[in-house]
C-alpha cells in the first residue's frame, strides 16, 4: 500500500513537496515513481528513482524543476516541485515497481512495470 500526501493549491512559480509512504512490504528493491493525470488526460510519467536513489529519471516537461528522492529506511519517496506551472495541475500518483525489477532501457516510464499505486494527491497550480 502506498499513501501519498502534500498536494494542494499553489500559485504559478511556487513550490510543493509531495511525499509517499509505503506499507506492507519492503520497497528497497522496487523502483519508485511519480505519475500524474490531468483531467480528461491519460496518466503520464513524471519522475522515477532507482532502488538506492543513485539514478533519477524525469519527463522532459518537469526536468530541471522537479526532484525525486527516496529514503529506504523510512520507506518513503518524495517529489520536490519548484517553479510550478499551470500545466502541472493534475492528480499525482506514487507507484512502486515489481520487486527485483531494475530500471533499464527507458522502462521507468511504463505503467505496466508498477504493481503498487497510491491513491493520488491533487496538485492545482493557479495563474
Amino acid at each position: 500500500q502506498l499513501q501519498a500526501s502534500g498536494g494542494g493549491l499553489v500559485q504559478a512559480g511556487g513550490s510543493l513537496r509531495l511525499s509517499c509512504v509505503a506499507f506492507g512490504r519492503t520497497f528497497s528493491t522496487s523502483g519508485m515513481a511519480w505519475f500524474r493525470q490531468a483531467a480528461g488526460e491519460e496518466r503520464e510519467f513524471a519522475a522515477a528513482v532507482s532502488w538506492f536513489g543513485r539514478s533519477a529519471y524525469y519527463a522532459d516537461s518537469v526536468k530541471g524543476r522537479f526532484t525525486i528522492s527516496r529514503d529506504n529506511a523510512k520507506n518513503t519517496v518524495s517529489l520536490q516541485m519548484n517553479s510550478l506551472k499551470t500545466e502541472d495541475t493534475a492528480v499525482y500518483y506514487c507507484a512502486a515497481s515489481y520487486p527485483g525489477l531494475r530500471y533499464s532501457g527507458g522502462n521507468w516510464n511504463r505503467l505496466a512495470i508498477y504493481d503498487y499505486w497510491g491513491q493520488g494527491t491533487q496538485v492545482t497550480v493557479s495563474s
